[in-house]
């Protein structure tokens, strides 16, 4: 499948590279492109900073507005993992949404050759046995 890996993280929204029991992950998710003049979209700056718990998205250049919620829900998470059930090394895509998994909020996925549901959490987080 041969993910395309980012440069730089200002090339995303999300990064994450966690180890998982006996396994490990590394999840990114790309900015998306501006519908009407295709620049790269992001937070809205105010003042030379980005306003972190802002409700929507917006264009540098146009300054283009979309709502938070159906920005997040067009965009896809791209996963690179080493399975702990399994050992199995994959790549694999899921939707850039958490959902729960073991008693914790985590963007979940499956390994490819186990099956096995598998989940990114928030740091410190840990999932129930």
């Amino acid at each position: 499948m041969a993910l395309k890996q980012p440069a730089s993280m200002d090339e995303c929204i999300y990064f994450s590279n966690r180890s998982m029991g006996n396994g490990k992950a590394m999840a990114w998710v790309f900015r998306k492109d501006c519908p009407k003049c295709g620049a790269k979209m992001g937070k809205p700056i105010e003042k030379g900073k980005v306003k972190i718990r802002a409700d929507y998205y917006e264009c540098p250049k146009c300054k283009f507005k979309e709502d938070k919620k159906e920005h997040e829900e067009s965009l896809t998470m791209s996963i690179i993992y080493t399975c702990p059930e399994c050992n199995n090394q994959g790549e694999t895509t899921t939707q850039y949404k958490r959902k729960a998994w073991k008693g914790v909020q985590a963007y979940v996925f499956e390994c490819g050759k186990c099956n096995a549901k598998l989940g990114i959490t928030k740091k410190l987080k840990e999932p129930k046995k």
